[in-house]
């Protein structure tokens, strides 16, 4: 899963928030492999788009389902509201192939 973050009305906010109380919550998750996060988010042409970006890893698709409707999967999506002032982007994917 990615979590895309287009700028905030407050950055700082958004930094201070996001590290101290969300990720923490985040972290709790069930079945959560391995998370990562960057508030370094730059393109390569064109307009900024995003202010900052997560990824989460989970075994399975069934796993990161049970995660997010679990009691703290449910209150990590409530607490977006708190900080993501200039809205979210949610992906779901399965990786495949590569090397």
């Amino acid at each position: 899963m990615t979590v895309l973050y287009p700028p905030p009305v407050d950055e700082a906010h958004f930094r201070e928030y996001y590290t101290s109380t969300h990720l923490p919550l985040v972290a709790q998750m069930p079945g959560l492999l391995h998370w990562q996060y960057s508030f370094d988010v730059t393109i390569l042409a064109g307009e900024r788009k995003y202010f900052a970006v997560f990824h989460a890893d989970f075994e399975s698709a069934e796993a990161m389902a049970a995660a997010r409707e679990s009691e703290v999967g449910k209150a990590v999506s409530a607490d977006v509201r708190n900080y993501a002032t200039g809205g979210v982007e949610l992906i779901h994917y399965l990786l495949s192939g590569g090397r």
